[in-house]
């Protein structure tokens, strides 16, 4: 079998010129690098080499293999200089699922000084797996989960990284522009705009509609941010969100907000890693950089 030892062999012997100064490369003796030369030779049915005055040359074959040592002995190389860094937790693809429509605003800014501050790793963020993250933790589809309903499960560790408020979002003309706070039966005759998720995993609902016995008196779906806060801006509905989501464009579309209920509606976010992952130094970074205050809206 060609092995890498063999192509250092060829390589050097090349780099060097003969196979005394090669030996000494490769820490052997003479005779023994002669000896796994023949072997070589023998094993392959065709010379590498020939005799040319002290001098070796390379055969047509030869020549051949120099250039696969060239091309693959590097490549091997790389190979393990990135494996030790993948085990020193140094280098690799951070994949983080989305279990937060509204937090992938917050995430550019924590994905921003991450990405200065660890330069062989990359992040890929995957939002197919909306509520079903749990699941793609457990498969290794992603590595952390952002969400704002953590699943407690033995081999899941979830962290916290920030408390926000949800309020109602509306323009400055909307007829609830006024009050304080919002009650479940102001929104019963309102065009209510979310993203596309189930009700029940929708914290306008399950935590204020549904335990009054209250529905909207139409609800719509919008996937993108952008065209949610331009909806809600031009007066075709009012949608609850993170108020430092709101507040981030009220300004700039003219948005108001309003306190959900007498004591508002508060909610954290957390980060969701497999407990087996605990010390990995590029994943905990990442986890330490979003838990900073200051880093992105709050």
């Amino acid at each position: 079998m060609l092995e890498r030892t063999h192509l250092r062999m060829i390589l050097e012997v090349e780099r060097q010129g003969s196979l005394t100064a090669a030996a000494d490369v490769l820490c052997l003796t003479q005779s023994a690098l002669s000896h796994a030369i023949k072997k070589l030779e023998q094993y392959l049915g065709t010379p590498i080499w020939q005799r040319d005055g002290r001098r070796l040359r390379l055969t047509q074959a030869g020549h051949h293999l120099l250039g696969v040592a060239r091309r693959i002995l590097p490549q091997l190389e790389e190979a393990e200089r990135r494996m030790r860094q993948y085990a020193q937790g140094e280098r690799g693809t951070l994949r983080i699922g989305m279990e937060c429509h509204p937090c992938y605003e917050w995430l550019l800014q924590v994905v921003s000084p991450y990405l200065a501050e660890w330069p062989d790793v990359d992040v890929d963020v995957k939002q197919k797996f909306q509520f079903g993250g749990i699941g793609a933790l457990f498969d290794h589809e992603i590595d952390l989960l952002v969400t704002p309903d953590p699943l407690y499960k033995p081999g899941l560790r979830f962290v916290p990284v920030f408390d926000y408020e949800m309020v109602l979002a509306m323009s400055r003309q909307h007829r609830l522009a006024t009050r304080p706070w919002i009650t479940p039966e102001h929104l019963s005759c309102e065009v209510l705009i979310t993203y596309p998720v189930e009700n029940d995993r929708l914290d306008i609902f399950k935590q204020f509609l549904t335990p009054a016995g209250i529905s909207p008196r139409r609800h719509k779906r919008i996937e993108t941010t952008d065209i949610l806060l331009q909806m809600v801006a031009s007066g075709r509905g009012v949608a609850a969100l993170p108020r430092w989501l709101v507040e981030a464009h009220a300004a700039r579309l003219e948005l108001l907000t309003a306190q959900l209920g007498r004591d508002g509606l508060f909610k954290q976010i957390f980060l969701g890693t497999r407990e087996a992952d605990a010390g990995t130094a590029y994943l905990d970074a990442f986890i330490e950089l979003a838990r900073q205050p200051g880093v992105a809206h709050r």
